[in-house]
């Protein structure tokens, strides 16, 4: 078996739920990736000893709320973003971005005050509410039991996919490393990787690729900026620009032409006009890895359904487990975005290996609702494992074991400057013998280079 040390810190992530289970395994999936991947690339006998420290990814896994800019902490939620309680129960609602403020203030029909919003939700049904708020176009979701929300169709359709989909798209050619002779060893080195992704798990996993020496340029359509404290908190190591796609196609073309991966982190379908699905990036770019993410999955009457983490943590249960149906809780962490982040890289660089091997176009998807499955049945990995999901045993907790205390996150913290200012930030917890410690270049504000490779 690879090699891998555990260093567990009873109470780095604390909830009912066995976040801090989770958030062992899906780093320690994408380090074991990633040291293959190096030893692949490297020539190595051996392939590297990974280290996955509790403490770094309970840092790493809350790197949103450690993020300081010239003294400054960010603000993750805004004031309309939180639960309601409704005529039946609860809603919770997602109005960080200014568009879906807009349209769950037009659903109900009040203007941008707290205390009105609160008014109109008291009078109506939760679930009348999640329906009027998504029909317009904004965010809200019913709180749901675990019992409801397994009898719910979509709960259904994503039982019935693994926690990692993913498949080879045509019978491209074998792909063609260049060996690496690099300190620190960098696995992703050289490969180019199109970052389509908003909030927070694709960002994540793109991210790690960058800590891993790709070059990722991050593409956003002009007329959506992002939240500039999120985007630095997910910008490092990376590059930001803007494209029209409906305006500006070649542009696109010439980027896709030289791509390696393609990250998509949009509604399943919604980029499609685009030629932007899996099938279609493979046609026009044979050999290429397209790893998709979304929120409620790719199949099932939800699919076309925006979502967040806040959001799938009330639909499936996890907020009433975390709390109660009377007064709802929340993660310790914005787990499953974070998790679906790091399983996403290690998916991307496992297909990576496997085309050194075999070849082929490849497709990887995974669904946040889809990991709130997987951390309600207990996220020890058994379940999803026979089907195929995982290759290491490092989801059973198999490796060197090491007990330490938790003594807080300053140790897993570093600082920078960057042209955003004074960066305080959260270490990558991805680590393994001669790779990386920390990102090559800081985040840049939104927007900022050309929509080129380096």
């Amino acid at each position: 078996m690879t090699g891998i040390k555990f260093v567990v810190r009873e109470g780095a992530l604390q909830g009912r739920l066995p976040v801090q289970k989770l958030a062992r395994t899906c780093v320690a999936e994408c380090t074991l990736a990633a040291a293959g991947l190096a030893a692949r690339r490297a020539g190595l006998a051996e392939v590297p000893v990974a280290r996955v420290d509790d403490g770094a990814v309970a840092t790493a896994f809350l790197s949103e709320r450690h993020l300081l800019i010239n003294g400054r902490a960010p603000v993750n939620f805004a004031p309309l973003s939180r639960f309601w309680r409704t005529a039946d129960g609860w809603v919770r609602t997602h109005a960080n971005y200014p568009h879906h403020r807009a349209r769950l203030l037009d659903a109900l029909g009040v203007p941008e005050d707290a205390a009105a919003v609160e008014a109109a939700l008291a009078e109506r049904s939760a679930l009348d509410v999640e329906e009027a708020v998504y029909a317009a176009g904004g965010l809200a979701v019913a709180l749901r039991s675990p019992e409801e929300w397994a009898a719910h169709p979509q709960a259904a359709a994503i039982a019935k996919r693994p926690l990692v989909e993913q498949g080879r798209l045509d019978t491209a050619r074998v792909r063609a490393f260049a060996p690496l002779d690099t300190s620190p060893l960098l696995p992703a080195a050289g490969l180019r990787v199109l970052d389509l992704t908003r909030v927070l798990a694709g960002p994540v996993a793109t991210r790690t690729l960058a800590l891993l020496g790709a070059d990722v340029l991050r593409l956003d359509a002009p007329r959506l900026p992002e939240l500039p404290d999120q985007h630095a908190d997910t910008g490092l190591g990376k590059r930001s620009a803007t494209l029209d796609l409906a305006t500006d196609r070649q542009t696109f073309e010439e980027l896709l032409a030289a791509a390696d991966v393609v990250v998509t982190g949009y509604r399943p379908g919604a980029l499609d006009r685009f030629g932007l699905s899996a099938e279609a990036l493979a046609e026009r770019r044979p050999g290429v890895v397209v790893a998709q993410l979304s929120a409620w999955g790719a199949y099932g009457p939800w699919r076309a359904r925006r979502g967040f983490d806040s959001l799938v943590q009330a639909a499936t249960g996890i907020a009433v487990l975390e709390g109660s149906a009377e007064r709802p809780g929340a993660l310790p962490a914005q787990a499953l975005d974070h998790g679906t982040g790091y399983l996403l890289a290690a998916a991307v660089l496992r297909a990576l290996a496997e085309q050194s091997y075999e070849g082929g176009s490849r497709f990887v998807r995974l669904a946040l609702a889809r990991t709130a499955r997987w951390l309600t049945e207990g996220a020890d990995g058994r379940g999803d494992r026979a089907a195929g999901d995982f290759e290491s045993d490092s989801c059973d907790g198999a490796g060197d074991l090491e007990s330490d205390s938790y003594d807080g996150p300053d140790r897993w913290l570093s600082e920078t400057d960057s042209a955003l200012g004074r960066l305080r930030y959260a270490l990558s917890p991805v680590s393994f013998e001669g790779g990386p410690a920390d990102w090559g270049r800081p985040p840049v504000p939104w927007g900022t280079d050309a929509a080129r490779w380096r």
